[in-house]
C-alpha cells in the first residue's frame, strides 16, 4: 500500500478553544493603522494530517486522520506571557511601528569583552566537543569557589549540575524530587514559569499571595498556615522576579524555622538576581541557613549579572542526591552544556568576588534607571508602588484606572487591557500583572537604556492622561 500526503494544514472547524497569544497575533487590536498584517504561526489550526492510502486492488483512496490529539501534561501548561508579549513587540517593531520593548528581562549591555573574548578562544581552541554532562570540572570547580567566598555555602564539584540556563535548573529541580500530588508553595506575585513548571512535574502550585504593602514578602504566618503533608517545594526568588523585593536575613530565618517543622519540605532558591542589588539590601542565600543546606537546591546562571543572556548557562547546587536525580535527568534531555559558554562562564567567575568592577557599573546603572523610573511615576496619579530593592523590575500598582472608559479603546478592566492600552496608544509594551498572579499591576523591566527610559515615561504620561480614574484615590 502507497501512501501520500493528501494535506498537512488541514483546518479543523469544530476547534473551540482560543489561541494562545504567543502563536497568533492579529495586529489591528493593536493598531487599526495595521490591518493588513497577520502574524500566525503555519498550520496552527492543524490538528488532523489527511493522507490518502491507495488500494492496489481497486485504486479507490481511502482517507486516514492521523490523531494530533497532544498530552495532557502540554494542554495543562500555559504558554509563557512573557515571552508571547515580548515576540509580540517584536513582530511590531520588524513592521515598522516604534514599540518600546520594556517587558523581557533582559540586560540591555553586551557581555563584557573578557567573557565574550574567553568564548571566542575557546572556539579557536577548539573547546567544540561534548563535556561531561555536568559541565567541565573546571568550572563546576570555580563554582564551588563562588559559593564558598561569596555565599557562604560549601559543595564539592559532584554537587554541581551546570545546565542551558537558570531556567533548566528550576525545571529540573522539581522534576527530580515532586510527585503526583505534590504541592508546589510559590509567593505570589511569581516569576511566570514557576506555576506551570510544577504542572510539568505533575505537581500543583499552590501560591501564597504577598501585598504591596508588605514589600510583596511572605508573611511567615500565612507561609505555615498553607503547609501540609503534601507539600513538597517551596520556591524562594531573592531578589525577586516580578517585585525586586529582597528577603532581609531575619524573614529568611524566620522561614527556616517554618521549613524545618516539615520533613518532606525542600526549598528551591532561585538567586539568578543575586548581584543586582541596592545598597542598604544584602543578599541571603537560604541554604547558608541553619540546618538548611541539606534541604536546598540552590539555582543561579550568568544571564543577569554577566549579560550573557544568549549564553545559555545556569547551575544548581545542592546535597549529592538531589543534584545525582537532576543530572539523569539533563543526561536524557538536552545533555551538556555549550562547551564555548563554560569556557565563558570560567571567565566571568574569574572576574572577582561578586562580579567585580565590570558587574558593579552596570548595578550602577540599573540603580540609576530604578531611582529615576520611581521617581517618575511617583508623580502620577493613582500609581502605587514597592521601591524594588533589587533586580530590574517595577511592579506597579495602577488598579485605580480600572473601569475607565477611553473613547476609541474601551473600557480598561484589568492588568491585560492596560497593558493593551499601553501597547496601542503609547506604543510601550510591558507585562500585565496578572501573568504573576497580581492583576492590580503591571511589570515594567528598567533593562534598558536611560534615554529609551525616559521616551517610554513620555508615552505613558501621555497615554494615561487620556484616562479618568475609574476609583476614587
Amino acid at each position: 500500500m502507497a501512501a501520500s500526503l493528501q494535506g498537512s494544514c488541514i483546518s479543523n472547524p469544530s476547534l473551540k478553544y482560543p489561541l494562545p497569544d504567543s502563536e497568533f497575533f492579529r495586529l489591528p487590536s493593536f493598531f487599526p493603522q495595521s490591518k493588513n498584517l497577520l502574524f500566525k504561526k503555519k498550520c496552527l489550526r492543524e490538528n488532523s494530517i489527511k493522507m490518502s492510502a491507495v488500494n492496489g486492488a481497486n485504486d479507490t483512496p481511502d482517507v486516514i486522520t492521523v490523531d494530533t490529539t497532544l498530552s495532557l501534561r502540554v494542554n495543562s501548561v500555559k504558554p509563557s506571557r512573557t515571552v508571547a508579549i515580548t515576540d509580540q513587540a517584536t513582530a511590531l517593531v520588524q513592521a515598522g511601528v516604534p514599540v518600546i520593548r520594556l517587558a523581557a528581562g533582559e540586560p540591555d549591555f553586551d557581555t563584557p569583552s573578557v567573557i565574550a573574548e574567553a568564548g571566542i578562544n575557546a572556539i579557536r581552541e577548539g573547546h567544540t566537543r561534548y563535556t561531561p554532562n555536568s559541565g567541565t570540572f573546571e568550572l563546576r570547580k570555580a563554582i564551588c569557589h563562588k559559593l564558598e567566598e561569596e555565599n557562604g555555602i560549601s559543595y564539592t564539584p559532584d554537587q554541581i549540575l551546570v545546565s542551558n540556563g537558570a531556567k533548566q535548573s528550576v525545571l529540573q529541580g522539581l522534576l527530580a524530587v515532586c510527585s503526583p500530588g505534590d504541592e508546589v508553595i510559590i509567593p505570589g506575585p511569581f516569576y511566570v514559569s514557576y506555576p506551570e513548571m510544577a504542572r510539568m512535574a505533575d505537581a500543583n502550585p499552590v501560591i501564597v499571595e504577598t501585598s504591596l504593602n508588605n514589600n510583596f514578602l511572605l508573611d511567615p504566618k500565612v507561609l505555615e498556615s498553607k503547609l501540609n503533608e503534601k507539600s513538597r517545594v517551596l520556591i524562594l526568588c531573592s531578589p525577586s522576579n516580578p517585585t525586586g523585593s529582597v528577603y532581609p536575613r531575619k524573614l529568611m530565618e524566620e522561614i527556616a524555622k517554618i521549613v524545618a517543622k516539615h520533613p518532606r519540605l525542600l526549598v528551591l532558591s532561585d538567586e539568578i538576581y543575586e548581584h543586582i542589588i541596592y545598597a542598604p539590601a544584602t543578599h541571603i542565600s537560604f541554604a547558608s541557613l541553619p540546618g538548611m543546606w541539606e534541604r536546598t537546591l540552590t539555582v543561579n546562571g550568568f544571564s543577569k549579572a554577566f549579560a550573557m543572556t544568549g549564553w545559555r548557562l545556569g547551575y544548581l547546587a545542592g546535597p549529592t542526591h538531589f543534584v545525582q536525580a537532576c543530572a539523569k535527568i539533563q543526561s536524557q534531555a538536552t545533555s551538556g552544556a555549550s562547551s564555548i559558554s563554560q569556557k565563558a562562564g570560567v571567565a566571568a567567575l574569574g572576574l572577582g568576588y561578586a562580579g567585580g568592577e565590570t558587574v558593579a557599573v552596570m548595578v550602577k546603572a540599573f540603580r540609576e534607571r530604578r531611582d529615576y523610573l520611581v521617581k517618575s511615576f511617583k508623580e502620577m496619579k493613582g500609581v502605587e508602588m514597592s521601591e524594588p530593592q533589587g533586580a530590574f523590575y517595577l511592579f506597579l500598582d495602577f488598579s485605580s484606572y480600572y473601569g475607565s472608559e477611553v473613547e476609541g479603546f474601551g473600557t480598561i478592566k484589568d492588568s491585560d487591557s492596560l497593558c493593551r492600552y499601553l501597547l496601542d496608544k503609547g506604543q510601550v509594551a510591558v507585562v500585565p500583572g496578572g501573568a504573576s498572579g497580581d492583576d492590580s499591576c503591571i511589570r515594567i523591566s528598567y533593562a534598558a537604556s536611560m534615554p529609551t527610559l525616559q521616551a517610554a515615561i513620555e508615552r505613558i504620561k501621555k497615554a494615561m492622561s487620556a484616562i479618568k480614574l475609574g476609583v476614587p484615590v
